[in-house]
């Protein structure tokens, strides 16, 4: 059945998007994104691509952004950078006013083009930690936080728990995570926070080509037994170390995975027995928002929609939903600041410097409560913003913290560092773009 499903999709990915996304008219922009709904991470790849399709397909049906429709496609990568820069190429061909490559892999090959091309990269909560730093990086975006903002939160989560971050002396923490670019991430934070606190970093790399074969590595896990797991898991490595992590008898509720390690399918793998896995996220999942219960009225009722009905709502569809309302958010600005209806790359890079978005305005959009403010300045495009923590409960992903606040003060000196280096090592021009906040 699941093998059914995805070759549908497939199939009919083209055809639907002529079905749900309107004809090209004079007043459009192009926006075309990567997507894996083949391969060992369509696993995420599938609910991540069919939220922001819903989310658009809704918007042009209102009539656009301020009468100027969405031309919106997905490029096929299978989670391959090589791939990835092909499907960069033709989009910039096409006049993509922004790249949404999904994946660390094909942020990293695309940031030194960028400034040539003029066109801004979205990566949400994913890409570059260092990227934050809008100077140096002024056409790279990361709201509403980095992975370095992520593991800070997961790890002020662990000390809570315990009592406070002087109590993780002694302690053992565990990262597994995928051995990629994107699983690697949090490696620099954690190290630092190791020496800092006295706690004992682990790490366990999990291979592309191993995701769903842990065995060896959970059975170093269960003879070094680390007192918390952190997981930097993606596509079907996720689902694979629930599973592990139950057949170990490893306490589940001491198993916290990043935002791509927390979709439903991930703890769906390990039924009731996953109860107490957690995520960190910075959005609500479920569907009883007016905004979500728009997009299930006017695009999936309507069989315009890739989406099981059951599925709206999942914590990956709901990211990209939030994905959506970023882009959709900045275009309006980017039309505000240039008096422009039809932007190009260079006025979307302009309204994501901008781009902010008070509780008001969420309730405006129809998703109160949805998530925390947020904000990008022109020397911060990452956001730093408030996160917190859902639990699975058996069945399904319940909310299982108040906001929590990632230490910029640790976070922030390892950025500028690593920014510096990046701009040294690779001859990095100086900004020259203006700002335009106040």
């Amino acid at each position: 059945m699941k093998l059914k499903f995805i070759l549908a999709c497939t199939i009919g990915a083209s055809a639907l998007a002529a079905a749900a996304i309107p004809a090209r008219a004079q007043d459009s922009v192009t926006l075309v994104t990567n997507a894996y709904r083949t391969g060992g991470f369509s696993g995420s790849g599938i609910p991540l691509g069919n939220g922001m399709r819903d989310y658009i397909a809704l918007v042009n049906a209102k009539g656009g952004v301020n009468g100027v429709k969405i031309n919106f496609e997905e490029c096929e990568t299978g989670y391959d950078t090589k791939k990835s820069v092909e499907c960069y190429e033709q989009a910039k061909a096409k006049g993509n006013i922004l790249y949404l490559p999904w994946s660390t892999g094909a942020t990293l090959a695309a940031i030194p083009r960028l400034h040539i091309d003029k066109t801004p990269l979205l990566s949400m909560g994913y890409g570059l930690s260092a990227a934050a730093d809008g100077n140096t990086f002024p056409w790279v975006f990361s709201p509403p936080l980095t992975y370095w903002d992520g593991a800070s939160v997961a790890l002020n989560y662990i000390a809570g728990k315990e009592g406070g971050m002087d109590k993780l002396k002694g302690k053992k923490i565990g990262l597994i995570y995928l051995d990629a670019p994107y699983g690697k991430e949090p490696i620099p934070f954690l190290t630092n926070m190791s020496k800092k606190f006295g706690f004992e970093l682990q790490l366990y790399p999990v291979p592309a080509a191993e995701m769903q074969n842990q065995g060896a590595l959970w059975l170093n896990i269960r003879r070094d037994k680390p007192d918390y797991l952190y997981s930097q898991g993606f596509g079907a490595m996720s689902p694979t170390a629930v599973k592990e992590a139950i057949k170990n008898n490893f306490p589940m509720d001491h198993f916290l995975g990043v935002w791509w390690s927390g979709g439903d399918n991930d703890a769906q793998a390990g039924g009731a027995e996953a109860k107490g896995y957690k995520s960190v996220t910075w959005h609500q999942v479920g569907s009883n928002f007016p905004l979500i219960q728009e997009i299930i009225k006017e695009v999936v009722d309507k069989g315009q929609s890739l989406t099981e009905k059951g599925k709206v709502g999942e914590a990956q569809y709901n990211r990209t939903v939030y994905q959506g309302v970023l882009i959709t958010e900045a275009m309006r600005n980017a039309q505000k600041i240039t008096g422009k209806k039809v932007i190009n790359g260079e006025d979307m890079r302009r309204g994501l410097e901008t781009l902010e978005i008070t509780d008001a305005r969420w309730k405006e959009l129809g998703l109160e409560g949805f998530a925390a403010p947020m904000k990008v300045t022109c020397a911060d495009h990452g956001g730093h913003n408030k996160a917190f923590v859902i639990e699975w409960d058996g069945t399904k992903w319940v909310k299982a913290s108040d906001f929590i606040a990632p230490s910029i003060d640790e976070v922030l000196p390892l950025i500028d560092a690593a920014a510096k280096d990046y701009a040294k090592t690779d001859g990095w021009p100086k900004r020259s773009e203006a700002c335009d906040a106040k």
